[in-house]
């Protein structure tokens, strides 16, 4: 009877080993780190000035372009000048800034 209660011990010990470590939390929620700010270098958001004609050139395109087209136009460039893609920030705030000038007019 002990050899049993033995063995039982070391399947279960195993398998605690096997499923990997579990936090107890008592029925609290857990806690998560709060996402780091985005912006400029403190996390400030960093304001570009534009003029509709820069705005247009930027993202190439001709006076009387649709909302479409301004989407699409974005699209295009900032999957091509994205940090995450070897561009860079000021870069991406200048496409989005003139994205979103463009699509208040």
């Amino acid at each position: 009877m002990v050899k049993l209660i033995l063995a039982l011990l070391v399947v279960y010990g195993l398998y605690l080993l096997w499923r990997g470590p579990k936090r107890y939390t008592a029925g609290r929620p857990i806690k998560r780190r709060a996402p780091k700010p985005r912006g400029g270098a403190r996390g400030l958001p960093v304001a570009v000035s534009l003029d509709e004609a820069e705005a247009r050139a930027i993202l190439g395109l001709q006076a009387g372009a649709g909302r479409d087209e301004i989407k699409a136009a974005h699209r295009r460039l900032v999957s091509a000048v994205h940090p995450d893609r070897g561009g860079s920030e000021e870069l991406t705030r200048r496409v989005n800034a003139a994205r979103d000038l463009l699509l208040r007019r």
